[in-house]
């Protein structure tokens, strides 16, 4: 026997049956035979989706006391030893697998059914009264009383999904929002032979089941971190990125585990009241784990700024590549609008050619309406530029308020004779400062107060640790850092 909080499921021989419990949970109520019927008739057709071969049908169990027969969900017994939870925990190599069951739901999404009544749940707002009724039923769970962390969960979430609507109505203009299976976990994935099994979908709320494909990728995601397997999570997530062809962004695809983590919590606080060994504290590990993501999908705003020859441009583009973000250069867009390429040289004295004030004051217009747009869309973004004019900083404070996105103000310093021999020796490039250049700002850069200084004389590593630690002070090794496999573009 293996019991669930919803079930009971009863191995005998090659058969596997299942019972429904018959509990009231608020977001699902299986107290009559009449409503487990349906439940079982409802798992049996939607499971067949994904594993036809395994569910064979339904069957009653008849009693003398009982008024009605109960009805049974009637299966192909799967072996014990092929579950990919089990897999995972022995240590066994299961990329085949995760590339298998990525590739099994790409396809599954990419058919499933479509439509108005399934787009309305994928709306920021339906996604937002889903989190707060998990809010809601934790406290219920827990005595009124939120595990540690939740709170910080609470408002991590709201943050992140108030000026997030653009990028949920994308996804929806996309084709994202599928019927889906809704439950993915590693407990039911069985890795047989001739390809795995996907079992036991979510049956008893349609609206639960629709869902961004994304989020029900997330799921197992989640699920393999939480057996201890984070690098099998991000490579399964990268392979159904790949095969869905899903250009979602990193933020997205932490807030989505977060959120499984937190509904998994639910689920364990449930099973704790029921009994279960252990409940309790998994369930505390997934309010932690959910933490985790939503710290990492807190969508950011990095200011890069500095005099020429600071070291500004080489941390801005590793600090970039290490938080898998975006990166926006200001000596780029210059010459972009300019419509002469980056590096071609442009060069002039201070305050002439394409470094007028007027040019200067549109270049970093620009840079912001782009990062604005890339924020709006849960993209984090590093914006390389001088920042040495207050107005611009300002102005860069207003965009990540309205974006709902947090902002982190690095400045970079080093001696002035570093700075000289880097101008003096450097490459041609998209900046084109020389010395004579880069005393006249020295010379007119005002104070920044609320920037983090950023030693950048010593090694790009030494560097970009500062910067990490200034841009994650909570760690950088918390939750994986969840890369899109690269497309080509249309």
């Amino acid at each position: 026997m293996r019991e669930t909080h919803t079930a009971v499921v009863l191995f005998v021989g090659d058969r596997a049956y299942k019972l429904k419990k018959p509990v009231d949970l608020e977001f699902l109520d299986y107290t009559s035979v009449a409503a487990r019927r349906t439940a079982c008739e409802r798992e049996v057709e939607l499971n067949r989706r994904f594993a036809a071969d395994v569910y064979l049908g339904m069957g009653e169990i008849h009693t003398p006391d009982a008024e009605a027969p109960e009805p049974i969900v009637v299966m192909r017994r799967m072996p014990a030893d092929r579950r990919l939870s089990t897999l995972v925990r022995d240590g066994a190599a299961v990329d085949d697998v995760l590339r298998s069951v990525a590739r099994q739901l790409a396809a599954h999404h990419a058919g499933a059914p479509r439509g108005p009544h399934v787009d309305e749940q994928g709306t920021r707002d339906a996604l937002s009264a889903r989190w707060e009724a998990s809010f809601a039923q934790v406290r219920a769970l827990d005595n009124d009383r939120l595990p540690d962390g939740a709170a910080e969960v609470e408002r991590l979430v709201r943050r992140y999904l108030v000026s997030r609507k653009q990028l949920f109505d994308t996804r929806i203009e996309q084709g994202r929002i599928v019927d889906g299976h809704g439950d993915l976990l590693s407990d039911d994935i069985f890795c047989l032979d001739d390809g795995p099994r996907i079992l036991d979908c979510l049956e008893f709320d349609d609206q639960l089941r629709y869902i961004d494909g994304l989020d029900d990728a997330a799921f197992l995601a989640m699920d393999l971190e939480h057996l201890g397997a984070p690098e099998s999570a991000a490579y399964f997530l990268a392979r159904y990125g790949e095969y869905s062809g899903d250009p979602a962004p990193p933020s997205l695809w932490h807030h989505y585990v977060a959120y499984r983590a937190f509904v998994r919590a639910k689920v364990s606080l449930i099973q704790a009241r029921q009994g279960a060994p252990g409940a309790q504290a998994a369930s505390r590990r997934l309010v932690s784990m959910a933490l985790r993501h939503l710290r990492t999908s807190a969508v950011c705003l990095t200011l890069v700024g500095g005099l020429p020859g600071s070291g500004k441009s080489t941390l801005s583009g590793a600090l970039a590549d290490r938080l898998g973000v975006t990166l926006l250069s200001s000596d780029r867009l210059r010459k972009e609008l300019a419509g002469i390429p980056a590096e071609e040289s442009a060069s002039a004295g201070y305050g002439e050619g394409l470094y007028t004030p007027e040019r200067t004051h549109d270049t970093y217009a620009a840079l912001l309406e782009r990062a604005s747009a890339l924020l709006s869309s849960g993209e984090s973004v590093v914006l390389d530029a001088t920042w040495s004019d207050t107005g611009q900083r300002e102005a860069a404070h207003r965009v990540a308020e309205l974006a709902g996105a947090d902002l982190v103000a690095l400045h970079c310093e080093v001696p002035g004779d570093v700075s000289a021999t880097r101008i003096s020796t450097r490459i041609s490039g998209a900046s084109d400062a020389d010395l004579a250049v880069a005393r006249a700002m020295a010379a007119k850069e005002p104070p920044w107060a609320e920037a983090i200084t950023i030693d950048t004389s010593g090694s790009l590593e030494s560097a970009v640790v500062q910067a990490l630690a200034a841009v994650r002070p909570w760690g950088t090794g918390q939750a994986p850092v969840f890369r899109r496999p690269y497309m080509e573009p249309d």
